[in-house]
């Protein structure tokens, strides 16, 4: 079960066999169903998660009720509300599966054991972090400057498997835009090609 969690590692960083194999004792496998929700806001984040198959989304509600998509993980990518995990307190996303999916959970400590005994892992999770910030400063520059159908070809352009697989009511508050807009958009676009 970990043979995505090993080729992403494998892209990033060179391990030799031996902790390739270790670092597995780190990780706790688990099958989640769909719409299941490995974690409510307000809950402590306990793991980083990996996704080895599957597709889950974390988001947060607003006071008048409406979903907020940050984030959609799918095969190969990791999840989790890091604030919460890195600090210990009440997490501000849910993070729910939209399908059937199986995960590999990082605790805390195991994540610091990991880096402790695999050194290369401290590389491999320090290269993450900085995509991720990279990728997050680019979506807020992109938000706050493109127009809806911009969002929509952009996040076709990166993700092209998050819109064949996710709910256009997902997809549409992922862009920060109704779904009649997302309908729109993409009439105009089907028109267009």
């Amino acid at each position: 079960m970990h043979e995505r969690l090993l080729s992403s590692i494998g892209s990033k960083i060179a391990l030799n066999e031996t902790a390739m194999n270790k670092l597995k004792q780190f990780f706790i496998p688990k099958k989640i169903r769909k719409r299941q929700y490995i974690l409510n806001a307000g809950d402590v984040c306990q793991y980083i998660t990996f996704v080895e198959k599957g597709m889950l989304r974390s988001f947060t509600v607003d006071d008048e009720g409406h979903e907020h998509v940050v984030q959609f993980a799918v095969e190969g990518s990791w999840i989790s509300d890091m604030a919460s995990f890195l600090s210990g307190k009440e997490a501000l996303y849910n993070i729910e599966a939209l399908e059937d999916s199986e995960v590999l959970n990082l605790g805390t400590q195991a994540m610091d054991d990991l880096m402790h005994q695999v050194p290369g892992m401290e590389r491999y999770f320090r290269l993450l972090m900085q995509n991720n910030i990279i990728a997050l400063q680019r979506r807020v520059v992109a938000y706050m400057s493109l127009s809806a159908e911009e969002k929509y070809l952009k996040l076709m352009e990166v993700a092209p498997d998050i819109m064949n697989r996710a709910s256009q009511q997902h997809i549409a508050s992922y862009l920060s835009i109704t779904p009649e807009t997302l309908s729109r958009i993409r009439k105009q676009v089907s028109n267009k090609k």
